[in-house]
């Protein structure tokens, strides 16, 4: 007579923002599945789709933290991070321009710059690297990636060769630019975007439209950044504003797709690929994913649908863990997911969920190891 084998479970969760990082949602997972089942075998793979937390993703995965003195978005010095594994760097634009880098949380919607963005490309080239993967999300400017490549050498310039500073609102004044000192290493590199949104750039559906309100842009400073972002786009050449994804962390998309040559992926395809994640799903017996909010957003290509797709294809069930979840049992079922848990049922006031989000995923993950 043989022992059956203890159960496997990967836990593979996005962050629940603004309340526990991916990490802590698969380690309180983990505790409440194995006080419920003690025998559970449990492997914490974090998972993130290329905003917030995708440098984190990749050091749990084993990569190696590289920290660097660089510029926030409103230029202020800060301390951040990328992540490397043999000839590959991944660059997250949040951990250096993002919302969250804000000075004081101060929003400065004409004037923030993906400045940073480049600088921590910079660096990675200057350390040999020429597989750079750079997450976009989270950011806190409209500036069309300008920013990040005159941080790598490209130069701006207005109708008297005077070079433009950083910040959206100054690309309205551009009219040439100058690629020659672009960084040496930029020729034998390859760039590719991780992003979750296939907006272009310009338009009711662009950056400025859709995401600079939510960077504390005003109405009439959408329409400045709108009508910057046309100017840079005739500059850079407009047949690549119309391309999925240029709008993506306020034009940053564009900016490299134009300059750089960057190739465009689904962040969390992206994510998945480097760290391994499908190799592990071959002994596994469940997938447990979730984020935040899993809502119609979600089905867009956000981080659990990327994770639901990949454990399905190789015949494993997936169950979702969120804050709240808005979607149908029809969308779920259809998503893929055998069932989901939000945090909601447990605790229904939103804000005593997210200060106990730790102690309510725990008893989620008992629910689980009994379910």
């Amino acid at each position: 007579m043989t022992n059956a084998r203890p159960r496997r479970v990967i836990l593979a969760p996005d962050k629940f923002k603004g309340s526990l990082t991916a990490a802590q949602v698969a380690d309180a997972l983990a505790a409440g599945l194995t006080r419920a089942a003690p025998g559970t075998e449990v492997r914490r793979t974090p998972v993130a789709d290329g905003g917030d937390g995708t440098v984190d993703a990749f050091v749990a995965a084993g990569w190696e933290r590289v920290e660097v003195d660089s510029y926030g978005p409103t230029l202020q010095p800060v301390t951040t991070s990328y992540a490397v594994r043999g000839n590959t760097a991944v660059v997250e634009l949040a951990a250096v321009s993002g919302y969250v880098k804000l000075p004081g949380g101060q929003e400065d919607p004409l004037h923030s710059s993906t400045y940073g963005v480049g600088d921590l490309i910079g660096d990675a080239l200057d350390r040999g690297l020429r597989d750079i993967v750079l997450g976009l999300g989270g950011s806190a400017s409209t500036d069309g990636g300008a920013g990040l490549l005159q941080a790598l050498g490209l130069r701006i310039l207005d109708v008297d060769g005077r070079e433009l500073p950083c910040g959206g609102a100054a690309l309205a004044r551009a009219i040439r630019i100058d690629r020659s000192d672009l960084h040496p290493g930029l020729a034998d590199a390859r760039i590719t975007l991780a992003s979750d949104v296939d907006n272009p750039l310009l338009g009711p559906d662009g950056a400025a439209a859709i995401y600079a309100p939510q960077k504390g842009a005003d109405p009439e400073q959408v329409t400045t950044l709108e009508a910057a972002l046309k100017n840079w786009a005739a500059v850079l050449g407009p047949e690549w504003a119309d391309k999925a994804g240029a709008g993506a962390a306020g034009g940053t998309g564009f900016g490299a797709l134009a300059v750089l040559d960057a190739r465009m992926r689904s962040g969390i395809d992206l994510v998945l690929d480097l760290i391994g994640f499908r190799d592990q799903l071959a002994d596994a017996d469940l997938v447990v994913t979730g984020e935040g909010s899993l809502d119609a957003q979600s089905l867009s290509g956000k981080a659990p649908i990327g994770v639901c797709q990949a454990a399905r294809a190789a015949g494993v069930p997936v169950v979702a863990v969120a804050g709240r979840v808005a979607l149908t049992p029809d969308q779920l079922h259809a998503a893929g997911f055998t069932a989901a848990y939000a945090l909601s049922e447990l605790e229904p006031d939103p804000v005593r969920s997210m200060v106990n989000a730790a102690a309510l995923v725990e008893r989620i993950g008992e629910r689980i190891a009994v379910g």
